[in-house]
């Protein structure tokens, strides 16, 4: 069944036997953009697009010169999640085998929660499951408005995975969450941002151009406070105000001692745009 009726026409989007299923392009900015390249099946997540992945994710943690990481889909769909055909040859694993084998499928993916840059997802068009998981492990969230985003875990048979229990609450709210899961409702990216399910919707044809802008500024901004705001707002933020102000009263002044603090000062006395270091 389709996940998104938009029609593939491309012939240049078709996998080639031996193409990269997953593309890296690096930019002289510090942004990094990963395109999940396997167009014919919708860039399902099958095992050699998945080994590919944590082969580049585990390059990018040690990357000095990261700065920000866009995460999209080539052709018509951003991800239609897990490659599922082995399914049908799961009389051969117990649930203990099973268990280990996705446990370590979702962690491979979600590995892009632990980055120390920024990330962003460029949701270009159907996002559906793990795939739609994905693109909520990122810390931003840009969607085409015509994109569709639906988690179907239990109308294939399925308890939902990839940590859907945990992002989808945690990012949409309880009430949205049961409703997506329960009974499978499709967002479009429109409805999803007016919902708070994304940051924000663009129309799909300036979806990468907005993206893009908004990865460059970010990727411009002081490498350490960025690195120190992203570790203080992981998990939705902070318990409570008393927590908030023992990490800023910390933060805030490993940031003063730094180069950093000094070249953005220095940038706005000047009135030019700051040059910042690697953290």
């Amino acid at each position: 069944m389709p996940l998104d009726d938009a029609p593939r026409t491309d012939p240049s989007w078709v996998t080639l036997p031996g193409m990269d299923e997953l593309l890296v392009e690096r930019h002289d900015d510090g942004v990094v953009v990963l395109t999940l390249n396997h167009p014919d099946r919708r860039n399902a997540m099958t095992d050699g697009m998945t080994a590919r992945w944590r082969e580049t994710i585990a390059g990018l943690a040690a990357d000095k010169d990261l700065r920000c990481v866009v995460v999209t889909g080539a052709g018509n769909a951003f991800c239609s999640g897990g490659d599922l055909s082995w399914l049908a040859e799961r009389g051969a694993e117990d649930v203990p085998a099973l268990r280990e084998r996705m446990l370590g499928f979702y962690r491979t993916w979600l590995a892009i929660a632990d980055l120390e840059v920024p990330t962003l997802a460029a949701v270009n068009g159907a996002a559906v499951g793990a795939g739609l998981c994905l693109a909520l492990a990122c810390d931003l969230v840009y969607a085409a408005e015509e994109a569709k985003l639906l988690a179907p875990f239990t109308s294939l048979g399925l308890h939902p995975g990839m940590a859907a229990t945990y992002l989808l609450p945690r990012v949409a709210g309880v009430a949205l969450a049961r409703e997506i899961l329960l009974t499978g409702r499709t967002l479009t990216g429109r409805e999803a941002a007016s919902a708070g399910l994304v940051t924000r919707a663009f129309p799909r044809a300036s979806l990468m151009t907005e993206v893009m802008e908004i990865a460059s500024r970010t990727a411009a901004n002081a490498p350490i406070a960025t690195r120190l705001t992203k570790v203080a707002l992981a998990g939705g933020g902070h318990a409570d105000l008393g927590a908030a102000l023992r990490w800023e009263s910390l933060a805030q002044p490993v940031t003063m001692a730094s180069d950093d603090m000094i070249e953005g000062l220095a940038a706005q006395r000047e009135r030019r745009p700051p040059r910042f270091g690697n953290a």
